[in-house]
């Protein structure tokens, strides 16, 4: 009688053993960070290709020095003259060729190297430099503005794509002349600008960090990360609570973590964050994704704009301290999945821009 005991104990065993991997695979594929699909791909494109040509309605947020600034935006801005004002065109041409980098057989793909050839073209990018080097323009588009062209120009610098070499040489001229504007106004900017919209500073220079990783400026990344250093170094128990403002696209808090981990090691980070965020330690964190009352509203949509950026923030700060916080990659699919389905189909109002958070989040 004992063996056939003996032999169900073992086959209960073996049962458990080949069950348990399985039970441990479902609990790790809900804490897996989404990404970006053929579909998603599919459907985010149809966004930034029409966009960026979209001439109207713009918001050209210029100041007028005389009668002759009075010019259409595409005059005034041939290479970034859609998708409603200059920051969004120009993360919209970063979508296109992150997208193209992340499914380079878009049937799309013609088109798309079309137009970025037409709008980047060497003469457009010579007369933007000339509308940045316009002494009323200087503080046009800082910081925001100033980090998505250093983006574009990033993903074009790394992008594997018989274009890209033309497309890079064109772009960096007008990146050096971004490069010079934040050389000078960093070291004048005492205070970081802890917002939710376009000024927050730690947002821009996360991207500005990446750009001179990519492009190997010591230089610019010393500086970044110095200021950075004099900005956040001392911060603790940052109110988390008090997020989101009425039209939020970035998060305070997430953002400055975001930046953080950037310019710390690893270990000094780990303890930075446990400062300045300590309840995001708990396995049991929950943040709910904001709420979107009116999609057609342009600035009640900045919400779902947060919901992609916290994600992009805490997918970062998952992979750089995975055992500590890597259940904030579920938080961050939660905020994804709320938004995500009201993209494609949604007015000009966010389209003309949310695709390029999206994509910031799943393809980062």
């Amino acid at each position: 009688m004992r063996v056939p005991i003996l032999l169900n104990i073992l086959l209960i065993l073996v049962l458990f053993a080949c069950v348990q991997p399985t039970l441990d695979n479902l609990i790790l594929n809900k804490a897996t960070r989404l990404k970006l699909t053929d579909t998603d791909a599919k459907n985010l494109v149809k966004l930034p290709i029409a966009c960026i040509d979209i001439e109207f309605p713009n918001k050209l947020n210029q100041v007028i020095g005389s009668e002759a600034d009075l010019r259409r935006p595409k005059s005034l801005h041939p290479a970034f003259y859609g998708c409603f004002d200059w920051h969004s065109a120009v993360h919209g041409h970063w979508s296109l060729v992150r997208l193209l980098k992340e499914q380079p057989n878009l049937k799309e793909k013609n088109r798309i190297v079309k137009g970025l050839k037409t709008h980047l073209s060497k003469e457009n990018i010579a007369k933007e430099i000339l509308y940045f080097k316009d002494s009323l323009s200087r503080g046009f588009e800082r910081m925001y503005g100033w980090a998505w062209l250093l983006k574009l120009t990033d993903e074009i610098e790394t992008w594997d794509d018989p274009c890209a070499k033309q497309l890079g040489a064109n772009l960096r001229p007008l990146a050096k002349v971004i490069v010079k504007n934040c050389e000078e106004f960093l070291p004048k900017l005492h205070y970081p600008i802890r917002v939710g919209t376009h000024t927050n500073s730690a947002f821009a220079m996360c991207m500005m960090y990446d750009y001179a990783e990519t492009t190997n400026n010591k230089a610019f990344k010393k500086l970044i990360t110095e200021r950075a250093i004099d900005y956040y170094a001392l911060d603790k128990e940052c109110p988390l609570s008090w997020e989101p403002s009425g039209t939020d696209f970035l998060s305070p808090c997430f953002e400055e973590a975001n930046l953080m981990r950037r310019v710390y090691p690893k270990g000094k980070f780990r303890v930075w964050l446990d400062a300045f965020l300590p309840e995001l330690k708990s396995k049991s964190f929950k943040l709910i994704p904001a709420i979107v009352t009116d999609r057609a509203d342009g600035h009640l949509v900045h919400l779902d704009g947060l919901n992609f950026s916290r994600a992009w923030c805490l997918y970062g700060i998952a992979k750089t301290l995975p055992k500590d916080y890597g259940h904030l990659v579920r938080i961050g699919n939660e905020h994804i999945e709320y938004s995500f389905g009201n993209l494609v189909g949604d007015g000009y109002e966010g389209g003309h821009w949310l695709s390029s958070f999206a994509l910031l989040a799943l393809a980062s």
